[in-house]
Protein backbone atom coordinates (compact mmCIF):
# COMPACT_ATOMS: atom_id res chain seq x y z
CA UNK A 1 0.00 0.00 0.00
CA UNK A 2 1.15 3.48 -0.70
CA UNK A 3 0.96 6.23 1.83
CA UNK A 4 -1.36 9.03 -0.11
CA UNK A 5 -3.31 11.12 1.97
CA UNK A 6 -2.37 12.39 5.25
CA UNK A 7 -4.96 14.07 7.21
CA UNK A 8 -5.36 16.18 10.63
CA UNK A 9 -7.76 17.77 13.03
CA UNK A 10 -5.96 20.40 14.37
CA UNK A 11 -8.78 21.22 16.28
CA UNK A 12 -12.05 20.31 17.32
CA UNK A 13 -13.90 23.13 19.42
CA UNK A 14 -17.03 25.83 18.65
CA UNK A 15 -17.19 29.23 19.46
CA UNK A 16 -14.02 29.43 22.07
CA UNK A 17 -11.07 28.05 22.38
CA UNK A 18 -10.31 25.76 25.67
CA UNK A 19 -7.42 24.81 27.04
CA UNK A 20 -7.85 21.29 25.99
CA UNK A 21 -9.52 22.19 22.84
CA UNK A 22 -8.20 24.21 19.88
CA UNK A 23 -10.86 26.04 17.71
CA UNK A 24 -11.66 24.00 14.28
CA UNK A 25 -9.47 23.49 11.63
CA UNK A 26 -8.37 20.20 9.05
CA UNK A 27 -5.27 20.26 7.56
CA UNK A 28 -4.33 17.42 4.78
CA UNK A 29 -0.95 16.76 2.78
CA UNK A 30 -1.25 15.13 -0.86
CA UNK A 31 1.57 14.73 -2.36
CA UNK A 32 4.11 17.32 -0.76
CA UNK A 33 0.82 20.29 -0.63
CA UNK A 34 -1.03 21.68 2.01
CA UNK A 35 -4.50 22.22 2.33
CA UNK A 36 -6.03 23.71 5.13
CA UNK A 37 -9.70 24.08 5.55
CA UNK A 38 -10.44 26.92 8.42
CA UNK A 39 -8.25 28.74 10.49
CA UNK A 40 -9.46 29.59 13.86
CA UNK A 41 -7.88 31.17 16.72
CA UNK A 42 -4.79 28.57 18.06
CA UNK A 43 -5.06 26.65 14.50
CA UNK A 44 -0.67 27.51 14.30
CA UNK A 45 -0.38 26.29 17.93
CA UNK A 46 -2.28 22.83 16.92
CA UNK A 47 0.23 22.72 14.10
CA UNK A 48 3.29 23.63 15.89
CA UNK A 49 1.83 20.80 18.74
CA UNK A 50 1.46 18.16 15.73
CA UNK A 51 4.40 18.51 14.66
CA UNK A 52 3.65 19.61 10.62
CA UNK A 53 5.09 23.11 8.78
CA UNK A 54 2.85 25.65 7.31
CA UNK A 55 4.88 26.50 4.77
CA UNK A 56 3.31 23.68 2.09
CA UNK A 57 -0.09 25.19 2.84
CA UNK A 58 -0.99 25.88 -1.02
CA UNK A 59 -4.55 26.16 -0.66
CA UNK A 60 -6.84 27.52 1.89
CA UNK A 61 -10.65 26.77 1.98
CA UNK A 62 -13.13 28.28 3.97
CA UNK A 63 -16.33 27.03 5.07
CA UNK A 64 -17.94 31.02 6.37
CA UNK A 65 -16.99 33.45 8.02
CA UNK A 66 -17.44 33.48 11.78
CA UNK A 67 -14.29 34.44 13.67
CA UNK A 68 -13.91 31.11 15.30
CA UNK A 69 -13.33 29.60 11.43
CA UNK A 70 -11.01 32.06 10.29
CA UNK A 71 -9.98 34.44 13.17
CA UNK A 72 -6.32 32.70 13.40
CA UNK A 73 -5.59 33.83 9.75
CA UNK A 74 -3.59 36.91 10.48
CA UNK A 75 -0.66 34.71 12.74
CA UNK A 76 -0.92 32.24 10.19
CA UNK A 77 -0.25 34.13 7.15
CA UNK A 78 2.32 36.09 9.10
CA UNK A 79 3.97 32.18 10.06
CA UNK A 80 4.16 31.09 6.52
CA UNK A 81 5.93 33.87 5.71
CA UNK A 82 8.71 33.71 8.18
CA UNK A 83 9.02 30.24 6.91
CA UNK A 84 10.15 31.44 3.83
CA UNK A 85 7.20 30.66 1.64
CA UNK A 86 7.27 32.41 -1.65
CA UNK A 87 4.77 30.29 -4.18
CA UNK A 88 1.12 31.56 -4.52
CA UNK A 89 -1.61 30.76 -2.11
CA UNK A 90 -4.99 29.44 -3.55
CA UNK A 91 -8.07 30.76 -1.13
CA UNK A 92 -11.25 29.32 -1.33
CA UNK A 93 -14.46 29.94 0.25
CA UNK A 94 -17.99 32.19 -0.22
CA UNK A 95 -18.57 35.48 -1.71
CA UNK A 96 -16.60 38.28 0.40
CA UNK A 97 -13.80 36.13 1.01
CA UNK A 98 -11.39 39.12 -0.42
CA UNK A 99 -13.12 41.27 1.32
CA UNK A 100 -12.59 39.72 4.83
CA UNK A 101 -9.33 38.35 3.91
CA UNK A 102 -7.82 42.12 3.50
CA UNK A 103 -10.08 43.31 6.24
CA UNK A 104 -8.20 40.89 8.47
CA UNK A 105 -4.74 41.84 6.91
CA UNK A 106 -4.55 45.15 8.05
CA UNK A 107 -2.08 43.38 10.67
CA UNK A 108 -0.51 41.31 8.28
CA UNK A 109 0.04 43.88 5.96
CA UNK A 110 3.37 42.69 4.12
CA UNK A 111 3.78 38.46 2.67
CA UNK A 112 6.49 37.56 0.40
CA UNK A 113 3.57 35.35 -1.15
CA UNK A 114 0.62 36.37 -3.61
CA UNK A 115 -2.62 35.46 -2.52
CA UNK A 116 -5.41 34.40 -4.95
CA UNK A 117 -8.96 34.06 -4.61
CA UNK A 118 -12.20 31.76 -5.96
CA UNK A 119 -15.42 32.93 -4.48
CA UNK A 120 -18.02 30.30 -4.47
CA UNK A 121 -21.34 31.58 -6.10
CA UNK A 122 -23.21 28.24 -6.70
CA UNK A 123 -24.53 25.38 -4.66
CA UNK A 124 -21.70 23.19 -5.61
CA UNK A 125 -18.59 23.66 -7.41
CA UNK A 126 -15.37 21.60 -7.76
CA UNK A 127 -12.14 22.95 -8.46
CA UNK A 128 -9.21 20.12 -10.21
CA UNK A 129 -5.71 20.14 -9.11
CA UNK A 130 -3.06 17.77 -9.85
CA UNK A 131 -4.23 14.15 -9.13
CA UNK A 132 -7.17 15.45 -6.85
CA UNK A 133 -10.11 17.29 -7.07
CA UNK A 134 -11.32 20.05 -4.09
CA UNK A 135 -15.72 19.64 -4.41
CA UNK A 136 -17.50 22.89 -2.19
CA UNK A 137 -21.65 22.11 -1.31
CA UNK A 138 -23.78 24.87 0.05
CA UNK A 139 -25.09 23.52 3.63
CA UNK A 140 -27.45 24.80 5.87
CA UNK A 141 -26.19 27.66 8.63
CA UNK A 142 -27.39 31.30 9.60
CA UNK A 143 -24.65 32.70 6.93
CA UNK A 144 -24.04 31.37 3.75
CA UNK A 145 -21.76 28.35 4.57
CA UNK A 146 -19.65 25.51 2.46
CA UNK A 147 -18.55 21.94 3.13
CA UNK A 148 -15.65 20.70 1.23
CA UNK A 149 -14.68 16.71 0.33
CA UNK A 150 -11.12 16.31 -0.95
CA UNK A 151 -11.00 13.58 -3.60
CA UNK A 152 -8.11 12.11 -5.12
CA UNK A 153 -8.97 9.78 -8.46
CA UNK A 154 -7.00 6.65 -9.05
CA UNK A 155 -6.44 5.95 -12.62
CA UNK A 156 -7.18 2.39 -14.04
CA UNK A 157 -4.49 -0.05 -13.84
CA UNK A 158 -1.85 0.21 -17.06
CA UNK A 159 -2.76 -3.07 -19.09
CA UNK A 160 0.21 -4.52 -20.94
CA UNK A 161 -1.17 -6.49 -23.25
CA UNK A 162 -3.13 -3.53 -24.38
CA UNK A 163 0.22 -1.97 -25.21
CA UNK A 164 1.98 -4.47 -27.08
CA UNK A 165 -1.39 -4.88 -29.37
CA UNK A 166 -0.68 -1.28 -29.87
CA UNK A 167 2.30 -1.94 -30.98
CA UNK A 168 3.31 1.09 -28.67
CA UNK A 169 7.13 1.51 -28.03
CA UNK A 170 8.12 1.36 -23.93
CA UNK A 171 9.20 5.30 -23.97
CA UNK A 172 5.59 6.22 -24.38
CA UNK A 173 3.97 4.01 -21.39
CA UNK A 174 4.62 6.18 -18.75
CA UNK A 175 3.11 9.47 -20.44
CA UNK A 176 0.25 7.90 -20.72
CA UNK A 177 -0.29 6.47 -17.69
CA UNK A 178 0.19 10.02 -16.37
CA UNK A 179 -2.51 10.52 -18.23
CA UNK A 180 -1.17 12.23 -21.24
CA UNK A 181 -1.97 11.88 -24.97
CA UNK A 182 0.44 11.01 -27.34
CA UNK A 183 0.44 12.42 -30.73
CA UNK A 184 2.41 10.11 -33.43
CA UNK A 185 2.73 10.01 -37.36
CA UNK A 186 0.62 6.72 -36.99
CA UNK A 187 -2.11 7.74 -34.85
CA UNK A 188 -3.16 9.56 -31.64
CA UNK A 189 -3.23 7.32 -28.02
CA UNK A 190 -5.01 8.48 -25.50
CA UNK A 191 -4.78 7.09 -21.49
CA UNK A 192 -7.61 4.99 -22.06
CA UNK A 193 -6.30 2.57 -24.88
CA UNK A 194 -4.08 1.25 -22.22
CA UNK A 195 -5.77 1.65 -18.71
CA UNK A 196 -8.27 -0.78 -17.22
CA UNK A 197 -11.54 0.78 -15.65
CA UNK A 198 -10.95 3.75 -12.97
CA UNK A 199 -10.18 2.16 -9.43
CA UNK A 200 -11.53 3.38 -6.23
CA UNK A 201 -9.97 6.14 -5.26
CA UNK A 202 -10.09 8.36 -1.53
CA UNK A 203 -12.50 10.61 -0.21
CA UNK A 204 -12.64 13.04 2.91
CA UNK A 205 -15.83 14.88 3.23
CA UNK A 206 -15.62 18.00 6.03
CA UNK A 207 -18.63 19.76 7.43
CA UNK A 208 -19.36 22.02 10.18
CA UNK A 209 -21.85 24.93 11.20
CA UNK A 210 -25.00 23.10 9.40
CA UNK A 211 -28.44 21.66 10.20
CA UNK A 212 -28.39 18.03 8.67
CA UNK A 213 -29.48 18.58 4.68
CA UNK A 214 -29.60 16.26 1.51
CA UNK A 215 -26.81 18.28 -0.11
CA UNK A 216 -24.39 17.17 2.84
CA UNK A 217 -25.58 13.66 2.40
CA UNK A 218 -24.92 13.41 -1.36
CA UNK A 219 -21.56 14.98 -1.14
CA UNK A 220 -20.46 13.13 1.17
CA UNK A 221 -21.54 9.51 -0.07
CA UNK A 222 -19.12 7.16 -0.03
CA UNK A 223 -16.37 9.19 1.96
CA UNK A 224 -13.55 7.11 3.60
CA UNK A 225 -13.23 9.75 6.34
CA UNK A 226 -16.65 11.87 6.84
CA UNK A 227 -15.75 14.68 9.36
CA UNK A 228 -18.49 16.07 10.66
CA UNK A 229 -20.28 19.04 13.59
CA UNK A 230 -21.42 17.58 16.64
CA UNK A 231 -22.15 20.67 18.17
CA UNK A 232 -24.73 19.10 21.07
CA UNK A 233 -24.22 15.54 22.54
CA UNK A 234 -26.89 16.05 25.02
CA UNK A 235 -30.00 14.63 23.48
CA UNK A 236 -32.23 17.42 25.01
CA UNK A 237 -30.09 19.72 23.06
CA UNK A 238 -32.40 19.17 19.92
CA UNK A 239 -34.34 22.15 19.34
CA UNK A 240 -30.79 24.62 20.62
CA UNK A 241 -29.63 23.17 17.43
CA UNK A 242 -32.49 23.86 15.34
CA UNK A 243 -32.30 27.56 16.89
CA UNK A 244 -28.66 28.07 15.96
CA UNK A 245 -28.33 26.02 12.90
CA UNK A 246 -26.05 23.36 13.92
CA UNK A 247 -26.33 19.51 14.61
CA UNK A 248 -26.60 17.13 17.04
CA UNK A 249 -24.22 13.89 17.49
CA UNK A 250 -26.92 11.77 16.55
CA UNK A 251 -27.65 13.75 13.47
CA UNK A 252 -24.65 13.69 12.07
CA UNK A 253 -24.88 9.76 12.64
CA UNK A 254 -27.65 9.40 10.86
CA UNK A 255 -26.39 11.43 8.05
CA UNK A 256 -23.34 9.40 8.06
CA UNK A 257 -25.45 5.93 7.95
CA UNK A 258 -27.48 7.75 5.02
CA UNK A 259 -24.09 8.36 2.92
CA UNK A 260 -22.41 5.18 3.80
CA UNK A 261 -19.46 6.98 4.84
CA UNK A 262 -16.74 4.30 6.26
CA UNK A 263 -15.98 6.39 9.30
CA UNK A 264 -17.37 9.20 10.74
CA UNK A 265 -15.22 11.52 12.86
CA UNK A 266 -17.28 14.17 15.10
CA UNK A 267 -15.84 17.81 15.71
CA UNK A 268 -16.74 21.25 16.63
CA UNK A 269 -18.20 20.68 19.98
CA UNK A 270 -20.19 23.25 22.00
CA UNK A 271 -17.73 24.89 24.76
CA UNK A 272 -20.36 23.25 27.03
CA UNK A 273 -19.65 19.91 26.18
CA UNK A 274 -17.02 19.08 28.12
CA UNK A 275 -17.12 15.59 28.15
CA UNK A 276 -18.18 14.78 24.23
CA UNK A 277 -17.23 10.66 25.02
CA UNK A 278 -20.38 10.46 27.24
CA UNK A 279 -22.61 10.36 24.51
CA UNK A 280 -20.53 7.67 22.41
CA UNK A 281 -22.34 4.77 22.98
CA UNK A 282 -25.96 6.02 22.25
CA UNK A 283 -24.31 7.26 18.68
CA UNK A 284 -22.89 4.40 18.15
CA UNK A 285 -26.09 2.62 18.19
CA UNK A 286 -27.29 4.66 15.07
CA UNK A 287 -23.41 4.40 13.37
CA UNK A 288 -21.70 2.00 14.64
CA UNK A 289 -17.52 3.91 13.07
CA UNK A 290 -19.09 7.08 15.28
CA UNK A 291 -15.65 8.36 16.82
CA UNK A 292 -15.00 11.30 18.84
CA UNK A 293 -12.26 13.01 18.02
CA UNK A 294 -10.27 15.07 19.77
CA UNK A 295 -7.27 17.66 18.77
CA UNK A 296 -4.41 16.33 16.50
CA UNK A 297 -6.40 13.25 15.44
CA UNK A 298 -4.68 12.29 12.09
CA UNK A 299 -5.07 9.50 9.59
CA UNK A 300 -3.02 8.39 6.27
CA UNK A 301 -5.86 7.30 3.60
CA UNK A 302 -4.51 4.56 1.15
CA UNK A 303 -6.03 3.06 -1.29
CA UNK A 304 -6.96 -0.09 -1.47
CA UNK A 305 -5.06 -3.47 -2.27
CA UNK A 306 -4.82 -4.60 -5.90
CA UNK A 307 -5.84 -7.43 -6.41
Amino acid sequence: MIKILDICLLGTGGMMPLPYRWLTSLMARYNGMGILIDCGEGTQIAMKEKGWSPKPIDIMCFTHYHADHIGGLPGMLLTMGNAEKTTPLLMIGPKGLARVVNALRVIAPELPFEIQYLELSETEQIFAFDGFRIEAFRVNHNVTCYGYSIVVERKGKFQLEKALALGLERQYWGRLQKGETITLPEGVYTPEMVLGAPRKGLKVTYCTDSRPTDGIVKNAAGADLFICEGMYGEPDKKEKAKEYKHMTFYEAAQMAKKAEVSKLWLTHYSPSLTRPEEYKKEVQTIFHNTYIAKDGWSETLLFEDED
